[in-house]
């Protein structure tokens, strides 16, 4: 693997660590107390560290000269791994609605499946544009629920409870349209990728 990749990698840890910590709370109290503030900064770091490594992992392949076709394959599962994660927590502890998240899902199921089928025609099929905005939209909506949920959790007064839940939830709802819109573009681009001919190497 090389350095990007490696960094494309290190979301895949910090995904199920995010989901633990996240649901320390709902743990018995006897082994880890009832105090659950230390979780906030905890998981800010997490999430900052997840949002940063998709954002050097590109700059490096691309400054290396290393960017390969599993790099374009990889970052976007990578991404999407601890994305979901923090959104199934989200939802689980009811900061967003299940709804976007069900779209969102089908959304990145159909793109792999996408993937799939672009593999046969001997393309790779790498992050556009939509894809980009959507992961922007994805990285907001994520920044705004966690916001909501740390003031819950440092027991802040609630309007600085609801008001950011309102927004994540909000943000959220946009964040699953983008992703159709997305998944339109790479659809149409899928249509417009002629199959290869009988014996032609990509």
């Amino acid at each position: 693997m090389t350095l990007a990749d490696k960094v494309t990698a290190l979301r895949l840890i910090l995904a199920p660590l995010f989901f633990i910590v996240y649901l320390i709370p709902g743990l018995s109290p006897r082994f880890l107390g009832e105090d659950f503030r230390w979780t906030v900064p905890v998981l800010w770091v997490l999430f900052a560290l997840s949002e940063a490594s998709d954002l050097m992992d590109g700059k490096l392949a691309r400054s290396r000269r290393e960017v390969s076709d599993f790099g374009k394959l990889f970052d976007p599962f990578s991404d999407i791994m601890v994305r979901i994660t923090y959104f199934l927590c989200f939802t689980l502890d009811g900061t967003l609605s299940g709804f976007p998240l069900l779209v969102i899902l089908y959304r990145e199921f159909s793109i792999q499946f996408l993937r799939n089928l672009m593999m046969k025609k001997k393309v790779v099929m790498a992050a556009r544009w939509g894809g980009k905005i959507k992961a922007v939209a994805y990285m907001i909506t994520g920044a705004a629920a966690l916001l909501a949920a740390s003031a819950e959790r440092l027991g802040l007064a609630d309007p600085l409870v609801r008001l950011p839940r309102l927004a994540a939830r909000g943000l959220f709802y946009a964040a699953a349209l983008v992703a159709v819109i997305s998944f339109i573009d790479y659809l149409a681009l899928y249509r417009k990728t002629p199959a290869p001919q009988h014996g032609e190497n990509s």
